[in-house]
């Protein structure tokens, strides 16, 4: 499944996240949500957006809030990102990099799960990094190296998430794009078999003034929202019973293979 990167632009997604647990005890739910899909290479040259890059508006994009956090003066996110694909070995993502994430809403955002999707100038994905936040404020990555489209890619766990998990077992990932359409699913394996099942997806549109204030009216808080989900679902995790287990340190490691 090839996407054409040809006149990228800044695009807004509306959709959901789904999240299911299958053990000790049956826990699921879905919620709507929204999310911004970037050509940072091409807004590095310079493509226009009307989506507010790096300055305050009602929905924004922040360089600091990804990778090393180094700011647009230092060459921003990309930057970053180009840094770690050459450190792990990838040199011919050279084409667009699109960058999945939530935007801040009203100068705030957690952004629990990021992915950069790394094209090489053919068009074809050559590699996929997952750039995850938990709630203390810690950040890790996980590279996919030779990544494809409709392909499932697994990577060992090594990163505190939820209290209600250990740091142990592996994800499987599968993401699928059409033009219109992305979806990303994640699946935890424990040492006993399949344990959570999670995706995000949505449908895709330009991300012009008048669907961000779309979406803006539905969704005034999102970001807010998002972290009331979080502790939402936990405290029902914690009224059935599940285990909870204590914070370990981060790995020593920032990106895992």
């Amino acid at each position: 499944m090839s996407v054409s990167n040809a006149n990228p632009q800044v695009l807004l997604a509306t959709g959901l996240v789904r999240h299911a647990r299958l053990r000790p005890k049956a826990h699921d739910f879905a919620y709507d949500t929204f999310f911004l899909l970037l050509p940072m290479r091409s807004l590095a040259r310079g493509v226009s957006s009307e989506l507010a890059i790096n300055r305050r508006a009602w929905m924004s994009f922040y360089d600091v809030d990804h990778g090393d956090g180094r700011s647009s003066a230092q060459g921003g996110a990309l930057a970053w990102l180009q840094a770690l694909l050459l450190q792990e070995g990838i040199e011919d993502a050279d084409g667009e990099i699109w960058l999945q994430c939530y935007p801040r809403v009203l100068g705030y955002a957690f952004k629990p799960v990021s992915f950069w999707y790394c094209h090489r100038a053919d068009n074809s994905l050559r590699a996929i990094v997952v750039e995850v936040n938990n709630t203390f404020g810690e950040r890790h990555c996980y590279v996919l190296d030779h990544a494809q489209w409709g392909v499932e890619q697994q990577a060992g766990k090594v990163f505190h998430v939820s209290p209600f998990c250990r740091v142990q077992g592996s994800y499987r990932f599968r993401f699928m794009r059409t033009a219109s359409r992305i979806v990303a699913r994640i699946e935890h394996d424990d040492d006993q078999g399949p344990l959570i099942k999670t995706s995000v997806s949505g449908e895709l549109v330009p991300a012009t003034r008048a669907h961000c204030r779309r979406v803006l009216w539905r969704h005034p808080v999102a970001s807010l929202a998002l972290i009331g989900y979080i502790h939402w679902q936990a405290l029902r995790l914690w009224f059935k019973g599940v285990a909870f287990f204590s914070k370990p340190k981060p790995p020593s490691e920032f990106v895992t293979r």
